[in-house]
């Protein structure tokens, strides 16, 4: 008997690309049917057929305190009643604004707007403005949005001009934007020593989540805050993923590493979509309508995505919430590198505040080409044999997992169940 999933993507498929209105939900990379879901509960999914999961996608970071909270469906509810939308100034943007400054004190000034992707595009072109330079780092495996300048791959040498890594970006563009190593300093230094009076700006997620959890090396953000710093260029931190996500201040304030802009996204919006930039109050001032550099959206700062993501933030201040909610990841983590050694599986994992890495390789991965080492067919196998046993996991071997103020002790246990059997069907 056909799943109401199937019959859902088969017919989505006919009217949407792929059948998803993003890549990674098509399940390209495991194969398979998608999973179509109707309803969502603390650290609960359920799927249009009625299967329950436990869920570590947590909508790809948002879920910190679980699906439908009831402080933030109310405060939606409430927000809701007042208008979905002015396009014109709230109060609530500049409470979002003042909370985010004195939790995140290096963005002295801040502009909302829907997106992460729109944060980063608009960091960059700020960037930009404010130097008088073109030329931007990022690093490989780094996802930064889907922005033309940012779709770029590495060259094939060390300082090697990137190439289009998507159709439909023009090569113009993509000449702008060098790719780098991740965790590589002494390439970052030689990077510098050639180019660095000409680069704009540094942007990098200072704890990786999109060729799964990359962990940085301390010597390598220091060394890129030094050269930003002796160069002159702005080193962007693209905390979409990380911001309060792996600390109350994000990373930044985990690894005492102090950026000159910051974008933000998943979190403050709660579960809807909301993004924010901000940084040194010397260089937001070169946006519109102070400065030259224009930046716009008509729904920036949406009053009901705002409401949901500061009471969000409210509750996620109270004591020992981080502490405890990366201890439940640890525990997960743990759990998951005992049950494969058990079965003797090559595997390991780790996490970093709520946010996870699983890969089917010996040791944790530190760059994209270690990520591309890893065994992604027993990963695509794992992950089939978790989902059969309702645990949802990111469909993609390069894809961080997330847990929620909301996973139990019963959840981790029951996570650990689950990958016994994995674990011990991959050894067979």
């Amino acid at each position: 008997m056909t799943s109401h999933n199937q019959e859902l993507f088969e017919k989505s498929q006919q009217l949407i690309p792929g059948g998803v209105n993003s890549p990674v939900r098509a399940f390209r990379s495991v194969g398979g049917t998608p999973v179509f879901f109707k309803k969502g509960l603390g650290s609960k999914l359920w799927d249009v057929d009625g299967k329950q999961y436990i869920d570590y996608i947590n909508s790809w970071g948002p879920m910190i305190l679980g699906h439908a909270h009831p402080e933030v469906v109310a405060a939606v509810q409430q927000a809701a009643t007042n208008s979905l939308s002015f396009g014109a100034p709230t109060g609530l943007e500049l409470e979002m604004a003042e909370l985010i400054n004195r939790l995140v004190p290096s963005m002295e000034q801040v502009r909302l707007n829907s997106s992460g992707t729109e944060a980063t595009m608009s960091a960059i072109r700020t960037a930009r403005g404010f130097t008088g330079r073109d030329k931007i780092i990022k690093f490989e495996g780094c996802y930064h949005g889907h922005s033309d300048g940012l779709l770029v791959k590495a060259g094939s040498g060390l300082l090697t001009f990137g190439e289009p890594d998507s159709g439909g970006v023009p090569a113009s563009v993509a000449q702008h934007t060098l790719t780098l190593e991740y965790n590589n300093t002494q390439q970052l230094e030689d990077t510098f020593k050639r180019l660095g009076d000409e680069v704009a700006c540094v942007i990098i997620e200072p704890v990786v989540g999109n060729m799964n959890l990359i962990v940085p090396h301390m010597a390598f953000l220091q060394t890129l805050r030094a050269l930003c710093t002796q160069y002159g260029s702005v080193l962007i931190f693209d905390e979409v993923m990380t911001g309060f996500r792996v600390a109350l201040g994000g990373a930044q304030a985990l690894y005492g590493i102090t950026p000159d802009m910051t974008t933000l996204g998943k979190v403050i919006g709660g579960g809807l979509p909301v993004g924010a930039f901000g940084g040194r109050k010397d260089i937001m001032q070169v946006l519109a309508p102070m400065g030259p550099v224009y930046q716009a959206g008509t729904l920036s700062g949406n009053p009901v995505a705002v409401s949901a993501g500061l009471t969000t933030l409210k509750l996620v201040q109270a004591p020992q919430f981080y502490e405890k909610l990366t201890a439940q990841t640890t525990k997960l983590t743990t759990g998951l590198n005992a049950s494969a050694a058990k079965a003797g599986v090559t595997f390991s994992a780790q996490n970093v505040g709520g946010m996870f890495g699983l890969y089917f390789s010996a040791n944790c991965p530190s760059s994209f080409s270690d990520m591309m080492a890893s065994n992604r067919v027993a990963f695509n196998q794992f992950f089939h044999s978790m989902l059969d046993s309702g645990i949802y996991l990111g469909p993609s071997a390069f894809e961080a997992g997330f847990v929620s103020a909301a996973h139990s002790d019963a959840d981790i246990a029951t996570t650990i169940a689950a990958a016994d059997r994995a674990f011990a069907s991959l050894s067979m």
